[in-house]
């Protein structure tokens, strides 16, 4: 079992733009040609900051027009806010705040034997790793350059924390990198 941050970034290290969009990241190729549909098959639970979770709000119906559903997620997620929130009916969410410690025990429970996906942002999978819960970066590095938005992993990480395990091109317009998080006391290089 694993808490791994899956996302998508620009070149330029940013995951959104300053205003949550996310337009720039779907032309630039198909999620079912990526690894995703293995990856989501091995989640059982979720954690999202509220950013993401209210994009998934805002973009209801085209979410449901791409997976046929508003939420499109039967693993039970923890949506980490300091505001109120408006649920999405039929969404297995729980809405939690404060620090990442108070909930990890619990979703690795209901995960079970599968892993915990850190859907995003950057900052909440920044928390995990502060807690050092994180133990894989999978990132899907778009052919394009945002200037500024919300980053990728707002964390100052040197080497060798990050190990790169695979690098896999996918079509002409993405590459996923696969980072493993060296705890302390890990030997291996």
């Amino acid at each position: 079992m694993k808490t791994q941050y899956f996302t998508a970034t620009s070149l330029d290290g940013f995951i959104a733009t300053e205003n949550d969009s996310l337009d720039w990241l779907f032309p630039l190729g198909d999620l079912n040609d990526s690894s995703y549909p293995e990856f989501i098959s091995n989640v059982g639970a979720l954690a999202m900051g509220s950013a993401t979770y209210e994009w998934m709000v805002r973009n209801a119906e085209k979410v449901a027009t791409e997976t046929g559903s508003a939420w499109p997620y039967t693993q039970p997620a923890w949506i980490f806010s300091s505001r109120k929130l408006q649920n999405i009916e039929g969404a297995n969410i729980r809405f939690v705040k404060g620090d990442v410690h108070s909930v990890h025990a619990e979703m690795r429970a209901a995960a079970g034997a599968k892993n915990i996906w850190i859907v995003g942002g950057g900052d909440l999978a920044g928390q995990f790793y502060d807690a050092g819960f994180l133990d894989e970066l999978i990132i899907q590095v778009g052919s394009a350059t945002l200037g500024k938005g919300k980053p990728l992993f707002p964390r100052r990480v040197l080497s060798p924390i990050l190990r790169l395990v695979s690098v896999h091109q996918m079509g002409a317009g993405m590459a996923e990198l696969r980072y493993e998080v060296r705890k302390d006391g890990d030997s291996r290089v």
